[in-house]
C-alpha cells in the first residue's frame, strides 16, 4: 500500500484495513529499530506493539508530507526512547543476551551475506555492531540493514545530514578496526560506502 492509498483509506475511515496491510511490512522493521535502541528483545516487542497502537490512533493525522516508512520510523524512535527512560537502567553490551539478539537481528536482515562469510564472520559483525555507540548503530541500522537513504535516516532520527554521515564514516572506521583484517570498512562487513 503506497502512501496516496493509505491517505485515501484512512479519509473513507478504514484505519483498520490499513493497519492490516502495514503490518505485514512493517512488523519486523519496526521491531528491528526499536531493538536497536532498547537492546531488549522484550521491552523491543512491548515498543513494536505500542507503536502500531499510535499508529492506529494517529492515522487519521497522517497527511503524507512525509512519506509512511519515515513517519512510523519517528514513532518507533520516539517510544523507544520513551521506553528506555521508563526503564532507567542499562543493558551492559557484554551481556550474552544482547550479543545473541544481535546476531539473530543481524542474521534476519542479511542471510546471504552470512553464507558468504560463514557463521563465524557473522558472529565477529554481530559483536561489532553491538558494541557500537548508540547513535551509529542505529545510523547503520537504518542505513545499511533497512537500506535507508541518508536523507531518510537523518529525518528519522531528527539529526542533521552532516551527522548521519559522519556517524556512519566513524562506524564504518570502528567496524573496519574491529574486525581488522586490513580490508576496508566497506569490502569486510559487505556495506556499500
Amino acid at each position: 500500500m503506497d502512501d496516496s492509498a493509505i491517505v485515501a483509506a484512512v479519509r473513507a475511515g478504514q484505519r483498520d484495513a490499513v493497519l492490516s496491510a502495514i503490518l505485514p511490512h512493517y512488523r519486523r522493521k519496526v521491531y528491528s529499530l526499536a531493538w536497536s535502541i532498547v537492546k531488549d528483545s522484550a521491552v523491543a516487542d512491548d515498543v513494536a506493539q505500542e507503536v502500531f497502537v499510535r499508529v492506529w490512533r494517529s492515522l487519521p493525522s497522517f497527511d503524507g508530507r512525509a512519506s509512511f516508512s519515515t513517519w512510523i520510523y519517528a514513532i518507533t524512535r520516539n517510544a523507544a526512547i520513551s521506553s528506555l527512560r521508563q526503564r532507567r537502567q542499562q543493558v551492559s553490551l557484554q551481556d550474552e543476551t544482547v550479543l545473541a539478539e544481535a546476531e539473530t537481528v543481524l542474521a534476519a536482515r542479511a542471510p546471504e551475506a552470512q553464507e558468504e562469510r560463514g557463521a563465524a564472520e557473522a558472529e565477529r559483525l554481530s559483536i561489532a555492531l553491538a558494541e557500537l555507540p548508540e547513535k551509529q548503530r542505529q545510523v547503520v541500522t537504518l542505513f545499511y540493514l533497512q537500506e535507508r537513504s541518508y536523507d531518510e535516516v537523518a529525518e528519522m532520527l531528527a539529526m542533521p545530514l552532516g551527522t548521519v554521515k559522519t556517524l556512519l564514516h566513524r562506524a564504518r572506521g570502528r567496524l573496519a578496526q574491529a574486525l581488522g583484517d586490513g580490508q576496508s570498512a566497506e569490502d569486510e562487513v559487505g556495506f556499500p560506502a
